[in-house]
């Protein structure tokens, strides 16, 4: 976008906001993606589970240190290694009045697992969810479950009643694009409300006073605005429009740091950004080279990995903002190791030798999908990388749209080369190593693998982790998975995201390492 159109943008912007009617201590807040659905069970996306998290909640949450503590469950005993007892918190209203119970626990369950929902992994290992009485349910797992409390954060509980009564007992079906009533409405028990959302354009919530638990900001309003644009969300920053900006361009940070109005606030994300390959078909649609897939043969694979110059890339698209990645989890992830994480060096001359011993010396064509408001600098990456491969002889045939569009076609298996981002939601590497490294299967194993990764020994090493309660043990079966997915170049990892969020002065809220700006923690003056 042109500096005068983006100007105009926000000159608009700034209208459509001062018509708006102003509650007191209202939150503005823009990012460049809006959320894909507010159905809590069905896609998988950060910025959608982040706003559905201010609606909706789980039988536990995380601190703001992302410690696990109790939630819509008062307390909890294991029984047995296989045998969770919660106890509900009692005199919990959902939005519209109704109470919460045991009923809308193990029906969010029920939900969360259909075929539909994205968010089946964070039910995972979770035989049933029985209920005792109205404020006791017993989960009964498939073994021991060392990541149980840190994946119930994500089981967002749905009202049985309201689902039955707007006909949406099951999930929305986003890569079919089905519409449903949950996917355009909220109600859950949560901090927040929502008002209005019109896609694309804004998000309106307001607090819930009738919420059970106390916030420790003074907020009482958030307007979430998807913004594409950089420099229309940076000019309608400066210009006092917003009041939090949390996609922010690398080239504008110092800028922003220098002004005396804001202020910045930085940390390392749970997030990788990466290509993923298709690894399962026996030709690539749309590529150049027929009868056999070229993915399939490591030696191209890793020279697709090591044609790429990481650092170049965080030198001057991310201006630093960057941390070369090797593995396919963040530093703030259990399981990483700084060993595992050495990055290799761009080299050219060792990729081309790769390409010819793998018999394509002369390169091939293959098309490349990338999203264009999602990560930082995503669009940009995809469009270094193409030259970079271009030395090899891969001719890259990049195509980009919204991270909505992308996303369904992802999930529909449409593209045989794309960017990904991936954030370790849990803190755990077994999450990522469990959704999208892992064989598909028809659960949650494998359920985010849309590259048709398949390795025995990783699945194996998955397999062995979600049961192992011995820390060490644990620990080992991940790193060595880890490093099995790095050395088989299953993934390209380009690097883990560092992420500013620049902010009026008046304003404080905890920087996050999942990029979800909580406004039950925010205050504004």
């Amino acid at each position: 976008m042109k500096p005068s159109t983006a100007l105009a943008a926000a000159l608009l912007l700034a209208a459509g906001l001062a018509s708006q009617p102003a509650a007191a201590n209202t939150l503005r807040w823009a990012a460049q993606n809006d959320i894909q659905t507010l159905d809590p069970h069905s896609q998988n996306h950060s910025a959608t589970t982040t706003i559905t998290g201010y609606v909706y909640e789980g039988l536990t949450r995380y601190t703001e240190t992302f410690d696990v503590e109790p939630a819509l469950a008062a307390k909890w005993t294991f029984v047995t290694p296989t045998q969770v007892r919660f106890e509900l918190r009692r005199g919990v209203k959902f939005h519209d009045g109704t109470p919460f119970t045991a009923d809308d626990v193990v029906f969010s369950f029920q939900r969360i697992r259909h075929p539909a929902s994205n968010m089946v992994i964070y039910a995972s290992g979770v035989k049933e969810a029985k209920k005792i009485d109205d404020f006791t349910v017993d989960l009964l797992l498939d073994g021991p479950n060392p990541v149980l409390l840190r994946n119930l954060t994500f089981v967002r509980v749905v009202s049985k009643a309201w689902a039955q009564k707007n006909k949406v007992e099951n999930p929305q079906d986003f890569k079919a694009k089905e519409d449903t009533f949950a996917a355009r409405n909220a109600m859950g028990t949560g901090p927040f409300k929502v008002v209005a959302w019109q896609p694309d354009q804004r998000l309106n919530m307001v607090a819930n006073k009738d919420w059970w638990d106390k916030p420790k900001g003074n907020i009482s309003a958030v307007t979430y605005l998807p913004i594409k644009s950089d420099a229309t969300r940076v000019a309608a920053l400066l210009s006092g429009d917003l009041d939090l900006l949390t996609d922010l361009p690398p080239q504008d940070v110092a800028k922003l740091k220098a002004d005396p109005r804001l202020k910045v606030i930085e940390g390392p994300e749970n997030r990788t950004i990466f290509f993923a390959l298709d690894l399962g078909s026996d030709e690539i649609k749309g590529a150049s080279v027929k009868g056999r897939n070229p993915f399939k043969d490591r030696r191209v694979r890793e020279a697709m990995s090591v044609a790429i110059d990481r650092e170049a890339i965080k030198r001057s698209l991310m201006r630093g903002l960057a941390i070369p990645a090797a593995v396919m989890v963040a530093p703030v992830a259990y399981g990483w190791s700084q060993e595992l994480d050495a990055a290799p060096k761009a080299d050219i001359a060792r990729a081309r030798l790769l390409m010819a011993d793998a018999g394509y010396a002369d390169g091939f064509e293959v098309p490349l999908a990338c999203p264009n408001d999602r990560y930082v600098n995503d669009e940009e990456i995809c469009q270094a990388v193409v030259s970079m491969w271009a030395r090899i002889g891969i001719k890259a045939r990049l195509t980009t749209q919204p991270m909505t569009q992308h996303s369904a076609a992802l999930q529909r298996y449409e593209l045989p080369l794309y960017l990904y981002g991936w954030g370790v939601t849990t803190f755990d590497a077994q999450y990522t190593l469990q959704d999208i490294v892992h064989t598909k299967t028809g659960g949650a194993d494998g359920k985010g693998n849309y590259s048709r990764v398949s390795d025995a020994r990783v699945d194996a090493l998955v397999q062995q982790m979600k049961v192992e309660t011995d820390a060490p043990k644990r620990l080992a079966l991940m790193q060595e998975a880890l490093k099995r997915t790095r050395d088989e170049y299953l993934f390209i990892p380009i690097h883990h995201q560092v992420r500013p969020w620049a902010m009026k002065a008046g304003v404080t809220i905890p920087h996050s390492a999942n990029d979800a700006p909580q406004a039950k923690w925010a205050t504004v003056k």
